[in-house]
């Protein structure tokens, strides 16, 4: 299984990693694919062993049963067999799970480490025009330079702390190891909470990474109730909004009885009820273990939360939704189903990674006199696209995947079910009013984006098995761009 998940992913074990002294793009081409070489030759290898041992079994079992033992007695030997091979499976496949998502969380730590060097290194340009991409002042509230500075650098960037033993950086190393636990046998559970309380109380303030200027300025800011502070749409820009226009035009949002209606009471002890039924069923059932149901049952109640993003590249600076389910009771299992059925996407022929790949692609296009390239763009996709036909897109994918037994032991029923509470209870609050969503996906929780680029894929895909133009799709399948005859 690691193995596999390993190929699907495009993840190197650390065992089958190479090193080269030599410093080049075609080095680096060659160690990657001998890696992959590498990876696949101990599929197969795994394979063999695989029917090996099964033929060894099947030897075995003959033995058995030619043996002259009374019923009884061959009768407990095959249950304590049967027994100890699914406790064997289990610890495997538990050890082999915590491999996995330890190499997967180094995978996005190295990236994210690579993108923040190469940031530290640029020159940070606060000159002219160069100032307005990073900060876009919508409000009437004077920005001070220092504010200027503090603000360009964006909202990701992480402010070292002055002092490491504060309340809050204390709770969310508690919480985060908390969670790594909760899938850790008892023993090793002990042990990493230990080290993590020693380096939490051997731990220094790492040297200041902002001026004094800059953060006495974030101190100002975080008192200023008459502005938002707000990250654009698209792009890495810090936008400042005046507090009025922003709950206005929000209001104004929410205002569409199409789309939003309001609730009289909270629905989150229903929601909690419904899935927790679900989760104890399953594990009755023996298709998640203990650990799992800890992992994704609800513990706390918090209403997701509605906020805006501005679009800044838009007339008038329109808001775009989004609903903030972190701690809310569906997250974790909006996140572990993201896991599994991400996979799924970018399947399509159609599909394009990223801007690079659309660039690369677009070299080998050949443009007539009488061709043209038109760009489409789908209005609100998330809030317009249709859940219930989403749903069935979703059970055909996961009922045509082969290896959909290696990422979970859940069958299609069972994730369905899963599938269809996460995108069937979208409910938020704003300004101590609760509403639900009536139509749509709800962009913030994790299942989302996955769920509506398989629509999208699923609808171009419907198109082109016509007579069509040719059709790329750029991102999360939200832009599609046509190749078509100008007549």
């Amino acid at each position: 299984m690691f193995t596999l998940r390993c190929r699907d992913q495009g993840l190197t074990p650390p065992s089958l990693r190479l090193k080269c002294p030599i410093n080049t793009q075609k080095a680096r081409d060659i160690i990657k694919k001998a890696e992959k070489d590498l990876l696949r030759e101990r599929i197969r290898v795994i394979n063999n062993k695989i029917d090996y041992l099964d033929r060894k079994k099947s030897e075995l079992n003959r033995d058995l049963n030619s043996r002259d033992f009374p019923s009884d007695t061959k009768q407990s030997i095959v249950q304590h067999l049967a027994k100890t091979r699914e406790k064997t499976f289990q610890d495997v496949r538990a050890r082999q799970q915590r491999k996995y998502d330890r190499l997967v969380e180094k995978s996005e730590h190295s990236r994210t480490d690579k993108t923040d060097s190469r940031d530290r290194n640029k020159e940070l340009d606060l000159s002219g025009s160069q100032l307005k991409k990073w900060v876009v002042n919508l409000s009437r509230y004077k920005v001070t330079s220092a504010q200027e500075k503090a603000l360009s650098r964006g909202l990701n960037f992480a402010v070292a702390p002055e002092n490491v033993n504060e309340a809050s950086i204390t709770n969310e190393c508690i919480i985060a190891c908390e969670k790594a636990c909760w899938k850790l046998p008892i023993s090793e559970a002990s042990q990493l909470r230990s080290e993590v309380v020693g380096a939490i109380k051997s731990a220094k303030p790492p040297k200041s990474n902002i001026s004094k200027d800059e953060r006495n300025a974030i101190k100002e800011l975080q008192n200023e109730k008459s502005v938002k502070i707000l990250g654009a749409d698209k792009g890495r820009a810090t936008v400042i909004m005046d507090t009025q226009e922003y709950e206005e035009k929000l209001a104004k949002m929410l205002s569409d009885n199409d789309t939003y209606v309001k609730l009289d009471k909270d629905p989150t002890p229903k929601y909690k009820k419904q899935l927790v039924d679900i989760l104890s069923r399953l594990e009755k059932e023996g298709k998640i273990t203990p650990e799992d149901k800890k992992f994704l049952y609800p513990t706390a109640e918090i209403i997701p939360r509605i906020y805006g993003s501005p679009k800044i590249h838009k007339k008038d600076n329109p808001l775009r939704p989004i609903i903030d389910y972190t701690g809310s009771i569906g997250y974790n299992v909006s996140r572990s189903l993201a896991d599994i059925i991400s996979p799924l996407v970018g399947k399509s022929d159609h599909n394009v990674l990223n801007s690079k790949q659309l660039a690369d692609d677009l070299k080998d296009f050949i443009i007539g006199d009488d061709e043209m390239l038109l760009s489409h763009d789908v209005v609100s996709l998330f809030t317009n696209t249709p859940i219930e036909l989403t749903l069935k897109i979703i059970r055909e994918k996961l009922e045509q995947d082969k290896s959909l037994h290696l990422r979970t032991r859940l069958s299609v029923n069972d994730l369905m079910e899963l599938v269809q509470f996460i995108l069937t209870t979208t409910y938020f609050t704003s300004k101590g009013t609760i509403y639900q969503q009536k139509k749509g996906a709800a962009m913030g929780s994790p299942l989302s984006p996955i769920a509506v680029d398989l629509f999208m894929e699923w609808l171009e895909d419907k198109e082109l098995s016509r007579p069509r133009p040719k059709i790329a799709n750029p991102g999360y399948g939200k832009d599609t761009l046509t190749m078509c005859s100008r007549s």
